[in-house]
């Protein structure tokens, strides 16, 4: 797309998980469960996972289907409170061509035995390579996997 823009959206997303924040958070901050659930598609190649959970740390993944193109997510950590809260500000691009630049907050609550999680995105989508509705939907079907992943 040679024409620039922006747009800016904001969506939230919850989810309820039967296992504690601790159990929950766990699978955000350490790199062999995080890789278990933060993934593409299963005909996707995929990158090495680079993940340095701490505030000012760095996250790096990214894959696509075969022959192209690649997806990646770049983050760096904001703020983590452990079992409560982590925020992070990261970028996707798709090739060389950078689509989005967004803020995320995860935040555990406890829910009886349980956990629900609410996450917050703000994002600015450029340049009409992407959109909040897909960004949604992708992230929801990766907080569906993080939950699966909990019931392994």
């Amino acid at each position: 797309m040679s024409e620039r823009s922006v747009k800016h959206a904001t969506f939230v997303i919850e989810r309820t998980y039967d296992a504690s924040p601790a159990r929950v958070f766990a699978a955000w901050a350490t790199s062999a469960a995080k890789g278990m659930w933060f993934v593409g598609p299963d005909e996707w190649q995929k990158s090495s996972h680079e993940l340095d959970f701490r505030v000012g740390g760095r996250e790096r993944v990214s894959g696509g289907p075969k022959g192209g193109p690649v997806h990646a997510y770049d983050a760096c950590y904001q703020d983590i409170v452990p079992n409560e809260r982590i925020i992070l500000a990261y970028d996707m691009h798709l090739d060389d061509k950078r689509i989005s630049v967004s803020l995320a907050t995860i935040e555990l609550k406890p829910a009886g035995a349980g956990t629900r999680l609410i996450y917050t995105e703000q994002g600015a989508f450029l340049d009409g390579y992407d959109d909040a509705g897909s960004r949604e939907q992708g992230t929801g079907h990766l907080l569906d996997a993080l939950g699966a992943s909990l019931n392994d």
